[in-house]
């Protein structure tokens, strides 16, 4: 009976222990927990001040952040780079993506690589299989350029050329086609610029070392300007001026009022031994064309000669 009696208060004993515990735990977890379901910020449905963020509002994925030693909730409409999000009933988290992945579609298949490693088929590797090459703009695995590609879009298309040939279209040359020039500078072929020039002027007025008077016999010149320099392959620019003899009506340069002293004697001195000069060279001239008259006239007499003397030569 006794022992019946000591059973029963130890029961009563432990039940009243493991009540106290209950009703420690829940106050520790309220402590912890201040403002459960109220006054959370940031898209945050309940919320700790030492863990931040415990669960987010629908739609929002719960990232969690390193601070120190401890990690804090934070309630995010997208993961950031290198994490992905995961959506289940319980919660939306955003995970890790591989240690090689920069970002990721899931953990599976990634879509960008981090530095050194090159994207191919979803995979980041060290080096790409055989065909293809290392971008390492792009970090991708790409297609191999053509043999005289220095980098490529594709197999079909060059963005710059190996030393000596130049790029035309996404094409590599080592003559440039017609209309095209080489450019040392690009190392690329250009289009030619060829010469253009303006419609020539008027004819300047006749003169003679550089007087309009007092002359038979002169030049006039005229000019055209030049309106587009050719390229070093482009057609070169003609003339740009031209000169012509013309002739003027003799005429006296105007005299001067007397007391012009010596320059006026000079003057008139210079104007009549330029005629002079000009009748004696139209003298030469004409005694020219006489002699050639002369000498033509001659030979005509001789050849008629010729033709009315009879065959065998001798007569009697």
């Amino acid at each position: 009976m006794q022992l019946q009696v000591l059973s029963f208060v130890l029961f009563l004993h432990c039940m009243e222990y493991t009540d106290s515990q209950q009703h420690a735990s829940r106050h520790r977890q309220h402590k912890q927990t201040p403002g459960l379901n109220q006054a959370c910020e940031g898209g945050c449905l309940t919320c700790s001040d030492y863990n931040g963020c415990l669960s987010c509002k629908p739609r929002l994925f719960i990232y969690l952040e390193r601070n120190g030693m401890r990690q804090i909730g934070v309630c995010l409409s997208s993961c950031p780079n290198g994490y992905y999000g995961t959506r289940s009933p319980e919660i939306n988290k955003c995970t890790k993506c591989k240690s090689d992945c920069d970002s990721c579609f899931n953990r599976n298949f990634c879509t960008r690589c981090k530095v050194g490693y090159y994207l191919h088929r979803g995979k980041c590797q060290d080096s790409c299989p055989e065909g293809l090459v290392p971008s390492a703009t792009q970090r991708e695995c790409i297609l191999g350029c053509a043999g005289e590609c220095d980098s490529c879009v594709n197999t079909d298309t060059c963005t710059r050329c190996r030393a000596g040939l130049y790029l035309l279209r996404g094409k590599c040359h080592h003559v440039c086609p017609e209309e095209y020039e080489p450019n040392g500078t690009l190392m690329a072929c250009t289009p030619q610029v060829h010469c253009e020039v303006s419609e020539w002027g008027e004819w300047s007025p006749c003169s003679r070392r550089g007087k309009a008077c007092g002359f038979k016999r002169g030049e006039e010149t005229r000019a055209r300007e030049i309106l587009q320099v050719p390229s070093p392959h482009g057609h070169p620019c003609p003339p740009t001026s031209e000169t012509r003899k013309c002739v003027v009506k003799r005429k006296k340069c105007p005299g001067r009022r007397r007391g012009g002293g010596g320059r006026h004697r000079n003057g008139r001195k210079e104007e009549a031994q330029g005629n002079r000069q000009e009748r004696e060279r139209e003298a030469t001239d004409h005694e020219d064309i006489e002699n050639r008259n002369k000498t033509e006239h001659r030979r005509s007499r001789g050849q008629d000669r010729d033709l009315t003397s009879p065959a065998g030569g001798n007569t009697h």
